[in-house]
C-alpha cells in the first residue's frame, strides 16, 4: 500500500485507528493513519501544522451503511445488537457466557475469546494491569500510550483473563487517566517488583481458579525483561483540551507529538479511535 506525501492535496476518507509499529525499542513508535485506502506516515508531519475535518457522513466498520451516530467506535446500531465484539462481555471477560450456549456469534468467540490471552502489567500514567490476546503484544500497550510493559500470567481464555484481572484490579488500577497520560512521562517502575507483589497478594485467588480450570490453564510467565516504549512526542500539553469533532468539526493547529491514539496539537488532543469509520478530511501545511 502507497503512502502519500504529507505536503499537498488534501486526503479524504474513513478513517480507523492509527497503526502503531516499534521495530526498535530504543526509536520512538512509527505511526500511520488509516485514511480510506492510503495509509499516512504521521511521524513526519510532527512540528507541522495539521488539519482534521469531519465530512459528515459515518459508514459502519462492519456492514457500511451509513449511520447518524457511531457505537461502541465505529459500528452502526444493527451490528452493535448482534456482533459478538459488541458484546457487553468484550468490555467485562468475567461476563462470558460462551459456556452457556448463548454466544452472539460462537465461531467468532472460538477465534477470538477461546485462545491464549496474556495478562499483563503497564505504566501509562501510572500502574495498571490490563488483558489482551497474546497476538496483540506489543499493539494494545502501544495503543494505550505505555511507556512500559510486562507480562505476567498467560491464560487459556478470554473469560479466565478477565477472571485473573478481576482478582488483580482489586489491588491496582485497570483504567489509564488520558489527561496524566498526555501531561508527560510517567515516573518509571520496577515492574518486576510490582509482579512479585501483586501475586503474592491475589495468589489465593489465583490458586483457586488453577483448582477450577487446571493448572496449564493459568500460567506465570518469567524470564521476560519489561520493554520500554518511546513515543513521537516532542512537546507535552499541560492542560490537555479534548477536541470533538462531533460538535466542532473542523480540527487545526501545531502537530506536537502522538501517543496511544492521541494527537497532541498546541490547540487540543484527539482520540483518533473514537473516530473510527467517521469520513475525515486531513491535510499538511
Amino acid at each position: 500500500m502507497s503512502l502519500p506525501e504529507l505536503q499537498g492535496p488534501e486526503l479524504q476518507g474513513s478513517v480507523r485507528k492509527m497503526l502503531g509499529a516499534l521495530s526498535d525499542p530504543s526509536s520512538p513508535v512509527q505511526y500511520h493513519l488509516p485514511l480510506g485506502e492510503q495509509q499516512v506516515a504521521l511521524n513526519a508531519a510532527i512540528g507541522k501544522q495539521i488539519r482534521l475535518q469531519a465530512l459528515g457522513v459515518i459508514n459502519c466498520v462492519h456492514c457500511g451503511r451509513k449511520t447518524k451516530k457511531s457505537f461502541n467506535q465505529g459500528y452502526c446500531y444493527p451490528c452493535f445488537a448482534k456482533l459478538a465484539q459488541c458484546d457487553s462481555c468484550i468490555m467485562s471477560p468475567e461476563k462470558c457466557h460462551y459456556h452457556l450456549g448463548s454466544c452472539r456469534e460462537p465461531a467468532w468467540g472460538e477465534q477470538f475469546c477461546m485462545t491464549d490471552h496474556v495478562v499483563y502489567l503497564a505504566n501509562s500514567s501510572g500502574l495498571k494491569v490490563g488483558i489482551t490476546r497474546a497476538t496483540q503484544i506489543p499493539t494494545r500497550w502501544i495503543d494505550q500510550g505505555a511507556s512500559q510493559a510486562l507480562p505476567i500470567l498467560r491464560v487459556a481464555t478470554r473469560q479466565q483473563s478477565g477472571l485473573v484481572e478481576d482478582l488483580l484490579r482489586q489491588h491496582v488500577d485497570d483504567k489509564t487517566n488520558w489527561r496524566a497520560l498526555l501531561r508527560g512521562e510517567p515516573e518509571q517502575l520496577d515492574l518486576i517488583v510490582e509482579r512479585e507483589r501483586l501475586l503474592g497478594l491475589a495468589g489465593e485467588g489465583i490458586a483457586a481458579l488453577q483448582a477450577q480450570y487446571g493448572l496449564q490453564a493459568i500460567q506465570p510467565i518469567t524470564g521476560i525483561e519489561p520493554l520500554q516504549i518511546r513515543y513521537p512526542v516532542e512537546q507535552y500539553v499541560a492542560k490537555p483540551q479534548s477536541a470533538n469533532l462531533d460538535k466542532v468539526p473542523l480540527l487545526e493547529g501545531t502537530l506536537l507529538g502522538i501517543k496511544g491514539q492521541y494527537l497532541l496539537l498546541d490547540t487540543a488532543v484527539i482520540n483518533i479511535r473514537k473516530y473510527t469509520a467517521y469520513q475525515l478530511a486531513f491535510s499538511v501545511n
